[in-house]
């Protein structure tokens, strides 16, 4: 009995509680917008080395920093290139900026810039 009327106590002061108090959310903007660190994650380009290329499967090996859109960390993994022409504009030991999107379920380069 005396569990029951604690579970019921419990219950009761989360069901009695307010769900927001007075003006917590206020100068919240509910806009929609994305905010400017969430455009800049969605478009931003990360440092990148080419590490291997292999033109006949349009795989290209990079040595990137963090791909905070898809949510990988620094390290060197192979990645599908968009399209065959991005792969072979590239060689190894090319310093790159790179963007990497999930399309399909497979992580691919969609866009690469070719550093000076």
């Amino acid at each position: 009995m005396k569990k029951m009327i604690v579970a019921f106590s419990a219950i009761a002061a989360v069901v009695t509680a307010p769900a927001f108090a007075g003006d917590e959310m206020a100068g919240m903007s509910m806009s929609g917008k994305p905010s400017a660190t969430k455009a800049s994650v969605s478009t931003a380009l990360t440092d990148a080395e080419v590490k291997n290329v292999d033109t006949a499967t349009g795989m290209v090996t990079l040595k990137h920093g963090a791909l905070e859109n898809v949510g990988m960390p620094p390290m060197t993994m192979a990645f599908m290139a968009k399209d065959a022409a991005m792969a072979r504009q590239v060689h190894e030991g090319d310093k790159v900026k790179v963007r990497v999107e999930n399309v399909n379920g497979t992580l691919t380069i969609v866009k690469m810039e070719k550093q000076s």
